[in-house]
C-alpha cells in the first residue's frame, strides 16, 4: 500500500469540478420555405454559439423550413429540401463540439412529424418528434403532422442508416467531468400541457438540461406567462431550460412571432433576449447544483407505480474530428455569470422589504405559540446593545403585541462587564424605554471577580476563562430573573454565530427559544434597519446608532478613550464571507474549492484571494470543531432555507474529522 499522503484529495479542488456548463438559446433570421437560406443562418447561429463556448444549444421549431409554411408543409420539395439541408449542416459542423437542435418535419413512412433534429459534431443523434400538436385558436398543426410515435422508431435519415425517432428521447454525454450533462428535448406545446415530456425525461431520464425548440407567437400579456411557465419547469424538475422561439422571418399574415429567448435555473430566470430580436441568450448553468437538489430531495423520484420510460441516447463532444473531447465544464472563475455576495439578502430593495416583514412574522409567530403553549406571559432577554439582541427584543415586541400580552412583561436586562463601554449600555436603555418594555440594569463586576477568586484565576489574565465567566455569569441572571417570572429566556444567538462557534457553551448558547437562530448576521442587519425605517423617531436613531457599532461581544476591557476594544471579525473573520461560505455549503453541499473560487469572483477588489482562502479555512475548522454546541440547541423557528436545528435541516456527528476539507482547502493555498 501506498503512503497516506499520496491519496488524492477531494475533486473539488479541480476547477473543472465546479459543474459550470454553458448553454444557448438563439433566433436564426430565416425566410420561410428558403431551406438552404435557413440552413446558413442555423450554421452561422451555431458558429457563434461554438465561438461563445456553448455545449448546448437551442434553435427554434421548424427553423429550417419556418413555422408559417401552412399548407406547404405537405408538399414533398420541402420535406426533401430539409433532409437533405440537414446532412449538409452535420458535414459542416463535424469540427464544433455543441450538442443543438434544428427543426424540420420529418416523414417516415405514412406520417409527417414535427421534430428536432438533435446533432453534435456532425452526427445525428436522434429526432425528437413533439408529443403535442395545438389545434386551437391560431394554431392547426393537426392538420399536417402525427404525435410523436408512443415508442421510439429507428428510422434512416441525412445519410444515417438508424436513429431514433419519438419522444423521452435523452442525450447522456459520455465525455469524462461531463457524464451529469443528460439532455432532453421537447417542442413548444409539449411545456404547455399539463404533463410536459420533459417531466419523465428528468424524472426517468435523469436530464439535466432541457431544450425546448419552440415558435411562440406574440399577443399581449404572453411573455410573461411564458416567462413563468419556463422558471416554474425548471424549478419542479431541478434542472436548466433553454427555451428558444421563433423571430424574424416567419410569415406575419395572421400572426408575429417576437424571437424571446430564455435560459432558467431551478426556477431563476439567468438570461433572456428582448423581443423583437433575433438573439442569442447565454448562460453558465450549475449542473452540480442541480445533481445536489435532486439527491438532497427524497421525493425526486418517480411515484411507484408510475408510467413511462426514456429512451437513452449517448454522445460525445469529441466527435470524428477530434482525439480529446473538449473541456466543456468550467470552474467558476471562467464564466460570465455574478454571485451575490450576500445570498441571504435579496439583491432588490423591494424584494428585501417584503423579506424582512415575512422573517419578522415568522420569528414573531414561532415566539408566540410557544408563549401560548406554555401559558407564559413573561419573557427576559438579556439586552447588551448590540444587533443580535436587538433583533431579539423587537421579535419578542412584535409577539407579545400579536396576543394582546402588555409589553412591560418583557423585561430586558443590561449587565455591564469588563469590556462595556457607554455606547451600547445607552443604546439598549433607550431602546428598551422607547419600545415601552420593563428595564433592568446589572452589572456583573463584583459577582465575576467573586467567581475568579473561587475559582483561583488572576483577573490580569484574560483569557477565554476570563471572556466566557462573563457570558455564563449573565446566562444564569437571566435564567434566575425568568424564575423569578415565571417566564423564559429569549436566545439572542445568530446562525453565522452557531455556524462559527461564536457562543459560550452553557452561556449565551442557552436560553428557553432561541428567535434568531436560523437569521444569519448578514440579514440581521437588514431585520433592524428595516425596523427602524417602519418605528421612526427616536427608536429609528437608536437603532442606527446600533447598525453603526462595531460587531463585538465585549468581554474584554475598551480601550484607554473608551472604544470597543475588541471586534468580532478581527477574531474570526468578516460575516459577509462566512455567511457566503456557509450558504454554499449546507445548502448546495458544495465542496470547498467551488466555494472558494465562487467567493474569489464574487468578492474580487474587496477581499483578496489569500485573505478569501485563509478565512474558508478558519470557516471549515470551526464549523467542524464546533458542532458539539449546535448538538444541544436550543428551540428555535426555521425561517429560511438554511439553518441548523440538530432536530431538523443539519445532523452531524459532533466528533467528526475535518481532514478531508482542510485537505482539499490546503491544496488550494495561493
Amino acid at each position: 500500500m501506498g503512503e497516506l499522503d499520496t491519496i488524492p484529495v477531494a475533486g473539488g479542488a479541480d476547477p473543472a469540478a465546479d459543474g459550470f456548463f454553458r448553454i444557448a438559446a438563439a433566433t436564426p433570421k430565416i425566410r420561410v420555405a428558403d431551406v438552404e437560406g435557413n440552413a446558413r443562418a442555423v450554421l452561422a447561429c451555431v458558429r457563434a454559439a461554438a465561438e461563445a463556448g456553448v455545449g448546448a444549444l437551442a434553435l427554434p421549431e421548424l427553423c429550417l423550413t419556418g413555422y408559417t409554411c401552412g399548407d406547404l408543409f405537405q408538399n414533398r420539395p420541402l420535406v426533401t429540401a430539409c433532409e437533405r439541408a440537414l446532412a449538409w449542416l452535420l458535414a459542416e459542423t463535424r469540427d464544433v463540439p455543441v450538442l443543438l437542435t434544428v427543426g424540420l418535419p420529418v416523414a417516415a413512412g405514412g406520417a409527417l412529424y414535427n421534430c428536432a433534429a438533435v446533432c453534435c459534431a456532425g452526427e445525428l443523434l436522434g429526432l425528437t418528434a413533439k408529443s403535442y400538436l395545438p389545434n386551437y385558436g391560431e394554431f392547426y398543426e393537426q392538420r399536417w403532422f402525427e404525435p410523436a410515435p408512443v415508442e421510439p422508431r429507428w428510422v434512416p435519415f441525412a445519410g444515417e442508416d438508424s436513429v431514433p425517432l419519438g419522444a423521452g428521447l435523452v442525450y447522456r454525454c459520455v465525455d469524462p467531468l461531463l457524464q451529469d450533462v443528460a439532455v432532453g428535448v421537447e417542442i413548444c406545446e409539449d411545456l404547455w400541457v399539463a404533463a410536459p415530456p420533459s417531466t419523465e425525461m428528468a424524472l426517468a431520464g435523469d436530464a439535466t438540461i432541457i431544450l425546448n425548440p419552440s415558435a411562440s407567437d406574440e399577443v399581449v400579456g404572453k411573455a410573461a406567462y411564458r416567462r413563468d411557465l419556463v422558471r416554474g419547469q425548471s424549478a419542479r424538475l431541478y434542472c436548466a431550460y433553454a427555451y428558444a422561439d421563433a423571430g424574424a422571418g416567419e410569415s406575419t399574415t395572421d400572426l408575429v412571432f417576437a424571437g424571446e429567448n430564455l435560459i432558467a435555473e431551478n426556477g431563476s430566470l439567468l438570461a433572456r433576449t428582448p423581443l423583437m430580436s433575433c438573439d442569442m441568450a447565454v448562460a453558465d448553468v450549475d449542473i452540480d447544483r442541480l445533481v445536489a437538489e435532486r439527491r438532497r430531495s427524497n421525493t425526486w423520484k418517480r411515484p411507484a407505480g408510475g408510467e413511462g420510460a426514456c429512451c437513452e441516447v449517448r454522445f460525445s463532444f469529441a466527435g470524428e474530428m477530434a482525439r480529446d473531447a473538449p473541456d466543456l465544464m468550467r470552474s467558476a472563475l471562467d464564466i460570465d455569470r455574478v454571485f451575490p455576495r450576500t445570498p441571504f439578502v435579496p439583491a432588490d430593495h423591494g424584494d428585501l422589504a417584503e423579506r424582512c416583514e415575512e422573517i419578522f412574522s415568522l420569528q414573531a409567530a414561532g415566539l408566540a405559540t410557544r408563549l401560548a403553549h406554555t401559558g407564559t406571559r413573561h419573557a427576559v432577554i438579556g439586552l447588551s446593545g448590540g444587533l443580535d439582541s436587538t433583533l431579539a427584543l423587537l421579535v419578542t415586541v412584535r409577539a407579545f403585541d400579536s396576543i394582546g400580552l402588555d409589553r412591560t412583561g418583557i423585561t430586558a436586562v443590561s449587565m455591564p462587564g469588563f469590556g462595556t463601554t457607554g455606547r451600547t449600555k445607552g443604546n439598549a436603555a433607550t431602546l428598551a424605554a422607547a419600545l415601552g418594555v420593563d428595564f433592568r440594569e446589572i452589572p456583573i463586576h463584583a459577582a465575576v471577580e467573586q467567581h475568579f477568586r473561587d475559582i483561583g484565576h488572576d483577573p490580569a489574565v484574560t483569557d477565554v476563562t476570563y471572556e466566557n465567566s462573563q457570558a455564563r455569569e449573565r446566562t444564569q441572571l437571566l435564567m434566575d430573573i425568568a424564575n423569578q417570572a415565571g417566564g423564559f429566556v429569549i436566545g439572542t444567538g445568530d446562525l453565522s454565530e452557531l455556524a462559527l462557534g461564536w457562543a459560550t457553551y452553557n452561556g449565551d448558547h442557552m436560553s428557553m427559544y432561541g428567535v434568531n437562530a436560523s437569521v444569519p448576521k448578514t440579514l440581521v442587519r437588514h431585520l433592524v434597519r428595516y425596523a427602524a425605517d417602519a418605528f421612526g423617531g427616536q427608536i429609528e436613531r437608536t437603532l442606527l446608532d446600533i447598525l453603526d457599532t462595531p460587531v463585538s461581544p465585549e468581554l474584554l476591557p475598551p480601550t484607554g478613550d473608551g472604544q470597543i476594544a475588541q471586534r468580532t471579525e478581527d477574531l474570526v473573520g468578516p460575516y459577509e464571507l462566512h455567511d457566503f461560505f456557509l450558504y454554499h455549503l449546507l445548502r448546495f453541499g458544495f465542496a470547498p474549492g467551488k466555494i472558494f473560487r465562487m467567493a474569489c469572483r464574487s468578492f474580487a477588489g474587496t477581499y483578496d484571494v489569500h485573505t478569501i482562502w485563509s478565512w474558508l479555512r478558519v470557516f471549515y475548522r470551526r464549523f467542524f470543531a464546533q458542532q458539539f454546541k449546535r448538538s444541544c440547541l436550543p428551540d428555535g423557528p426555521k425561517v429560511g432555507s438554511v439553518t441548523l436545528s440538530p432536530r431538523g435541516d443539519w445532523r452531524m456527528p459532533s466528533d467528526a474529522s475535518a481532514r478531508l476539507w482542510l485537505a482539499e482547502i490546503d491544496s488550494l493555498e495561493p
